[in-house]
């Protein structure tokens, strides 16, 4: 196994898949040159050249239709959209080019295009460049969602994505890039579907993805030494198709579960999971399911103000304690 950070762990993956197969290409602003605005793309450029680490204008409507359109013509492209704020340009050709045209052709056209982009909240960056918009490509049919909460995730996932006949998006975390982890050192490819358990327990299930998993490992780890209460962490980084089976099977162990999420709460991940353990395990609960999410307000720049916005590890605790009782 090699330690590597998160942003690392994704650079391997794109320079493997680059190196694989010449019809794999790399776009976005500051990709080529710059080496990315979070790294991911270091080197990329000076190592496979501008015709396939390619600098885009300024433009994300722009970029991304161009790199769709050649996924219809069989080039695999790695998109990268700098943050996922500035995805909103790019909805039409995501969601009504990508995500349909296999469906809409008769399976005649694919459009096997990555999307990758950052977002969450990162320190002061403010309300349009603190999106958490998950919820919104996770609604969309005909695109994957996937969502990695650790650098061996990463790796697998772009991977994994790179060889899909589908359109994946990949929503990663600006506050992970720098987290580090263990990878394979052979070649790894992580499912696009399904959830890990990232910490085995018998008394309430914790849902998270990305960043709030490690709300969760903290939280449990605190409940467990303090409180005598064992956690199972359950790492949805599927979103769609978000695993009903795995997200089942731990709720009828425990049955009690509490979902955290970054993003506020109406029409959020959140929302679907509990939808999910109401429909297939209601008559398995000792306890209603309860989320953990953002103050539903535009992510505030003050320091203070963005901190209450956001819940973390303490907000997990202080929700299994009241359910059970303890608080």
């Amino acid at each position: 196994m090699a330690v590597m950070m998160y942003w690392e762990a994704i650079r391997r993956a794109q320079d493997e898949e680059l190196a694989r197969d010449p019809m794999v290409i790399v776009m976005g602003e500051d990709v080529g040159v710059a080496g990315g605005t979070y790294k991911a793309t270091k080197g990329l450029y000076e190592k496979y050249g501008a015709e396939r680490v390619i600098d885009t204008p300024i433009s994300e409507n722009g970029f991304t239709g161009l790199g769709i359109g050649a996924s219809f013509i069989g080039v695999r492209p790695i998109i990268e959209i700098m943050s996922v704020n500035f995805a909103w340009l790019a909805m039409d050709q995501i969601f009504n080019s990508a995500a349909k045209v296999r469906y809409m052709s008769g399976g005649q056209l694919e459009a096997p295009v990555v999307i990758r982009s950052p977002g969450g909240t990162a320190h002061q960056l403010g309300a349009q460049h603190s999106a958490r918009m998950e919820k919104v490509f996770m609604g969309v049919a005909g695109l994957r969602v996937v969502t990695p909460s650790n650098p061996r995730q990463a790796y697998g996932l772009v991977k994994s994505a790179v060889r899909c006949n589908d359109p994946v998006f990949i929503n990663e975390h600006e506050l992970m890039y720098n987290m580090k982890g263990e990878v394979p050192d052979e070649e790894y490819f992580h499912p696009l579907e399904g959830s890990e358990v990232a910490r085995q327990g018998r008394d309430v299930t914790l849902f998270g993805y990305n960043i709030s998993v490690h709300w969760c490992l903290e939280a449990a780890e605190f409940l467990a030494s303090h409180h005598g209460i064992d956690c199972e962490v359950v790492d949805l980084y599927s979103l769609s198709p978000l695993d009903r089976a795995g997200i089942k099977a731990s709720v009828s162990k425990t049955h009690r579960a509490i979902i955290a999420e970054e993003a506020e709460a109406p029409v959020g991940v959140g929302s679907e999971v509990m939808a999910i353990i109401n429909e297939e395990c209601f008559f398995e609960l000792d306890a209603a399911p309860v989320r953990v999410s953002a103050r539903n307000v535009p992510i505030p720049y003050n320091h203070r103000l963005e901190k209450a916005a956001i819940p973390g590890a303490k907000d997990v605790v202080h929700a299994v304690l009241k359910m059970f009782g303890k608080q």
